[in-house]
């Protein structure tokens, strides 16, 4: 059964009631038989199954590490090759 919240128009007194949904609506308050208003809370939401966390959206082959540079066999000998001629023909140059 539901949990209603009522509070008065006249005296400002908030109670809750545990009523059941075939049950009338509170009209009188008991301390001044002033009018009664219903009282909306909010709700409590419960997500139940997968699909709802951060984790659960993710695919399994993810990895946590950093990613590892790239390392491409043709473009970093070409890029250590001119600096290793430079250093020889100046080694050359020099002992001329």
């Amino acid at each position: 059964m539901p949990t209603y919240s009522y509070a008065c128009t006249e005296c400002d007194n908030k109670f809750d009631i545990v009523q059941s949904f075939s049950d009338d609506a509170l009209t009188v308050c008991d301390r001044c038989n002033g009018k009664l208003r219903k009282l909306f809370n909010s709700v409590g939401i419960v997500f139940k199954g997968s699909g709802f966390y951060r984790t659960d959206s993710r695919n399994g082959s993810t990895s946590t590490e950093p990613a590892k540079p790239a390392t491409d066999g043709g473009s970093s000998a070409a890029a250590s090759t001119p600096a290793v001629s430079t250093a020889a023909s100046a080694s050359s140059t020099s002992a001329a």
